[in-house]
Parts: C-alpha cells; sequence; structure tokens
C-alpha cells in the first residue's frame, strides 16, 4: 500500500545530513510512496529566518501534513529542535514513528529512546540505512 509519509530533517539545526535526506526522500518516491514534506531534502533551502509570520506559515503547513500522513520518517543524527516537537506532535496524534540515527555519529536522545511508541533504527553507513528503510516501506 503506498503511503503519504512527513520526512523530518534538521533544517534550523544544521544542514550537514542534507544530501542524505535527499537520497532518502528519492528511495521512498522509487518505492511509489508521497513525501509531503520533500522540501526537507533540497541542498538549496533556504535558511534565512523567516519573522513571526514566515514562521507560522511554516508551522501552520508543517502541522497540517502531519494530521494527514499515514506515517513519520525521521532521520535524527543532527539533533534539531524542531523534529523533536515534530516527533511529540505525531506521537499525540497516533502517527506511526520510525526514527533514523547514525550510532557512530550521535548517541539519540533519552526522550526517544525512552518512549517505547517510536520505532527506532539506529544503522552505521548508509547502505544499511537504506536496506532498513528499503524493508519498513516494502511492507
Amino acid at each position: 500500500m503506498k503511503k503519504k509519509i512527513y520526512f523530518a530533517g534538521s533544517i534550523r539545526g544544521g544542514r550537514v545530513d542534507a544530501s542524505l535526506y535527499h537520497n532518502m526522500i528519492d528511495q521512498m518516491k522509487q518505492l511509489g510512496h508521497t513525501v509531503l514534506t520533500e522540501h526537507v531534502g533540497s541542498t538549496k533551502l533556504c535558511l534565512e529566518e523567516q519573522g513571526r509570520d514566515g514562521d507560522s506559515r511554516i508551522y501552520n503547513q508543517d502541522t497540517a501534513w502531519l494530521r494527514e500522513c499515514d506515517l513519520v520518517v525521521a532521520e535524527c543524527t543532527c539533533p534539531s529542535l524542531g523534529v523533536g516537537y515534530e516527533l511529540a506532535y505525531a506521537e499525540h496524534h497516533e502517527k506511526p514513528v520510525h526514527i533514523f540515527y547514525n550510532r557512530n555519529k550521535c548517541q539519540l536522545s533519552a526522550m526517544l529512546t525512552g518512549n517505547a511508541y517510536f520505532n527506532i533504527y539506529p544503522y552505521e553507513n548508509e547502505e544499511e540505512l537504506f536496506n532498513l528503510l528499503d524493508t519498513l516501506l516494502s511492507q
């Protein structure tokens, strides 16, 4: 079954993994799924402050997408306050949440690993990540 996926990855918290996000989004799309937040994988994403009105538009759009999605896929190697908020919002709205992180680059927060609601997938390299993602989304 094809799904609407909310992809979460760091934007203002740091764009070091932007190309990884892009590749993950490409894989999800190649499997036939719709990624509502495709822009998160853009390597040319504008990081300028939006101001209160712009930030309100972002919040309203992102929370609407979270309510609309079938599941959330998050890459959490680069810590992000926004992604943390999105994960809690998804949990509150009972959306399945799948969190990926590179165990060689970070230690995931206990607020995530200690919460049995979240499905967490540590990986050591991109090949392992894409195999995990493929297995998850091919079900």
